[in-house]
């Protein structure tokens, strides 16, 4: 039997006293600014960052995305042209000093387009892959904690929605809702959170079973405090992983259904959308620009979101830890 505390000692926190994740004696009292926690945490990510950091092709990614960011914010003060104003006395001229890119076949300017074109990849991106997550990551791990019926039922959810050919499903949707960048978004969740339910579902069922998961149930420890704390963190890092892969994926998908006639309107300019009014040139000498640049654009955002999941991957992942 534990003798009684002493009145005035600081409470122990159990889970420290038996080395559990995220048990901390100073929890008990009110950790001053910049103490012990803080530079553990300030720590920790700095080793994380050097290990990304010598990645070469990471860093690389790193650029690339970052670049896109700014200038998908900036694009409407960094285009020459306005993206949307048609001329059909100046359509499909190569590139030159006056146009960057080109025109196409609208006789828009083809840089400023590619540009809007960012500013639309990352919103609906980053768009979809956040709204995944969220249904992803709250269904995979109240199906991995809570088991039994309610795994059951959210597996079998997981099971119908993975029956559906993603591009199909993607189609039926928009045609359903209405074209738009929404209906877009609204299709890719719908069709793209399952992977993310899954795999979070897969981290918690082998982590809800790990020793010291058991002796924090054994000190009395509550659900939300095993989840909140033992579980989710520790489950979470090769989701944020895969959803970096999944941005470039969102960005082929929303390509492809433009390519195909569906999602955004058609006079907006659209990576998708400009390769598909650029398909009628493919034969055509000296108009090779129109498909090029559109198709090279898609192709470094998915390569920069790609090299930086696997850099995350590779500086999260504790087995590398002593290799880098």
């Amino acid at each position: 039997m534990n003798p009684p505390p002493t009145p005035g000692a600081p409470a122990t926190d159990p889970a420290a006293a038996l080395g559990l994740p995220g048990g901390d004696p100073a929890e008990a009292v009110a950790p001053a600014p910049g103490g012990p926690r803080r530079a553990r945490s300030n720590g920790q990510f700095a080793e994380i960052w050097r290990r990304y950091r010598r990645n070469k092709l990471a860093m690389a990614g790193l650029v690339i995305v970052a670049f896109e960011i700014v200038m998908a914010i900036i694009s409407p003060f960094s285009t020459p042209y306005d993206p949307f104003e048609q001329n059909l006395l100046n359509t499909l001229q190569p590139p030159s000093a006056a146009h960057f890119f080109g025109t196409d076949v609208l006789g828009r300017d083809l840089y400023s387009g590619i540009i809007y074109g960012v500013r639309l990849a990352m919103i609906v991106g980053l768009s979809v892959v956040f709204f995944s997550l969220v249904l992803g990551l709250t269904l995979g791990a109240l199906a991995g904690f809570k088991g039994g019926a309610w795994d059951a039922v959210i597996a079998r959810i997981i099971d119908i929605f993975l029956a559906f050919p993603p591009l199909v499903g993607a189609l039926v949707i928009v045609r359903a809702v209405g074209g738009g960048t929404l209906p877009v978004v609204i299709a890719l969740v719908a069709l793209g959170w399952m992977t993310t339910a899954r795999l979070m579902r897969g981290q918690v069922l082998a982590l809800r079973e790990a020793e010291y998961v058991e002796a924090a149930r054994s000190i009395g420890a509550g659900t939300r405090r095993i989840l909140t704390r033992h579980i989710l963190p520790n489950a979470v890092a090769p989701v944020l992983v895969y959803s970096f892969t999944s941005i470039g994926v969102v960005v082929v998908a929303m390509a492809t259904l433009s390519y195909l006639g569906v999602g955004v309107p058609p006079d907006v300019p659209e990576w998708g959308r400009l390769i598909s009014q650029a398909s009628q040139y493919l034969s055509v000498p000296g108009k090779s620009f129109l498909w090029i640049f559109p198709s090279a654009a898609i192709a470094i955002t998915t390569l920069g979101f790609a090299f930086v999941a696997d850099g995350l991957r590779d500086a999260l992942d504790p087995k590398l830890r002593g290799r880098n």
